[in-house]
């Protein structure tokens, strides 16, 4: 299990999400700035999600499910995606950064869950648990706030995750599907550029 955030930590990458953002649009460059805290060096999952203030659209939302760079390296490169090249959306314009919110979700290492597909369901904890579903060459991931703020329950969650990787809804259940589940913290601004707090 990876070391936990303090609070501090995720207001520090939330703010970080937040100047890459404004760097980029103001400059078309990536915001260049050397991690002072260890905890950052390491190679976490990341995602970064836009709302619109304050009806919680969302406006974007790109991330890395695996540890694939530094947090701090990965935190900037997801925050730009999620501003300025999700497909579902046109790029940030300047004038938006003061109408958005951001919320930056640190993941755990996806872990298989093994056994009867029947048995899925329960295996998921609402709240908790992040998808991931892959069959083939498609993948759909959702975050585990996803669906709280949708109010599904755990198959509802499944059957979402396979229409996220265009598959059937009922993918799930093939024996050839493979799912993931992970967890994650979630720090997110209140009001644009406002408190940021730890979604529990």
């Amino acid at each position: 299990m990876p070391e936990l955030l303090s609070l501090e930590d995720g207001k520090e990458l939330v703010k970080l999400a937040r100047k890459s953002i404004e760097y980029y649009s103001a400059t078309g460059a990536f915001w260049r700035e050397k991690a002072g805290n260890d905890k950052f060096l390491k190679e976490r999952g990341v995602f970064v999600t836009i709302n619109e203030f304050s009806s919680k659209e969302l406006r974007g939302c790109i991330g890395f499910p695996h540890g694939v760079k530094p947090l701090w390296e990965a935190t900037i490169e997801v925050a730009i995606e999620a501003g300025f090249h999700d497909p579902r959306f046109l790029p940030l314009k300047a004038e938006e950064l003061e109408k958005i919110v951001v919320e930056v979700s640190v993941l755990t290492e996806p872990e298989e869950i093994l056994g009867e597909k029947k048995e899925l369901p329960k295996k998921i904890k609402i709240g908790q648990d992040g998808l991931i579903i892959q069959k083939g060459q498609r993948s759909g991931l959702l975050l585990p706030q996803v669906a709280i703020e949708e109010k599904w329950d755990s198959e509802e969650l499944l059957r979402n995750c396979c229409k996220k990787a265009f598959l059937p809804e009922t993918t799930w259940q093939s024996e050839q599907t493979r799912i993931f589940k992970f967890q994650a913290q979630i720090f997110s601004e209140k009001t644009p550029s406002g408190q940021i707090t730890e979604e529990k």
